[in-house]
């Protein structure tokens, strides 16, 4: 298969996937447990990340800037870095590792043992049933967990340059709220939605044409982590490019 054929069956994938007819209440259901799924289950492991993101970001930070300019910048660049990069990228790739695999690895089963198939032979369609409720509830649960990651990674950048780097709160705090831009923090939710649109349909993809059994399935989900991996990375670049020059 060619890169460009790949290319547009992914996309067809994702079109028969989300542009079809689907009726809330008997979605709805199956798109909650896939918020709750991928949601509250990823919060134990964002919860550790954050945590270091905020740590790691301020030392660094504080390593490059202060001595050559202003102490209040170490507030305005821990905010940049953590609303515009840290947080959408890291959490994308714990919900990749996490839930792109889970999906991958579940619907592969299906496919491999012909539950896919009885669902067609029942008249369900696939599309709707296993793909929509996975990839609407991530479009829904990454970015709440931007969000929280970029909360816990800002309270831990603070408290690490109060107490750690003995950064007064003053000059923190200037840098933190006078120089804070809406766009920042809503750039940062956009990346998270179109990362999310790539992580959940890369799991239902690789995981819809998984074949060859439980050899085919491990292939599948292994594919569908690296998958979105790239596609996170190429779309955080091309976004880069597009706003940020």
């Amino acid at each position: 298969m060619t890169l460009l054929s790949a290319v547009g069956q992914f996309g067809l994938f994702l079109a028969r996937s989300i542009f079809i007819p689907w009726k809330l209440r008997q979605t709805g259901k199956r798109v909650i447990d896939q918020i709750f799924e991928i949601g509250i289950g990823s919060l134990p492991m964002v919860l550790f990340m954050a945590i270091f993101v905020g740590l790691t970001t301020a030392i660094q930070t504080s390593y490059q800037m202060i001595g050559t300019v202003p102490k209040y910048f170490l507030g305005i660049a821990i905010s940049r870095m953590i609303l515009i990069e840290f947080g959408p990228v890291f959490t994308a790739f714990v919900v990749a590792g996490r839930s792109a695999s889970a999906m991958a690895a579940e619907i592969g089963t299906m496919r491999v043992t012909e539950q896919i198939d009885a669902l067609e032979m029942m008249a369900i369609n696939p599309y709707r049933y296993l793909n929509l409720p996975r990839i609407l509830g991530t479009l829904i649960a990454l970015p709440v967990l931007v969000v929280f990651t970029e909360l816990i990674a800002i309270i831990s950048s603070i408290l690490t340059s109060i107490y750690l780097l003995k950064v007064p709160f003053t000059d923190l705090n200037y840098g933190l709220i006078h120089h804070f831009r809406f766009n920042d923090l809503a750039g940062g939710l956009v990346k998270a939605l179109f990362f999310a649109l790539l992580i959940a349909t890369s799991g239902c993809f690789f995981g819809f044409y998984a074949s060859g059994g439980a050899k085919g399935v491990g292939k599948a989900v292994t594919r569908a982590v690296v998958t979105s991996l790239i596609l996170i990375f190429a779309f955080d670049f091309i976004n880069a490019l597009l706003f940020f020059r």
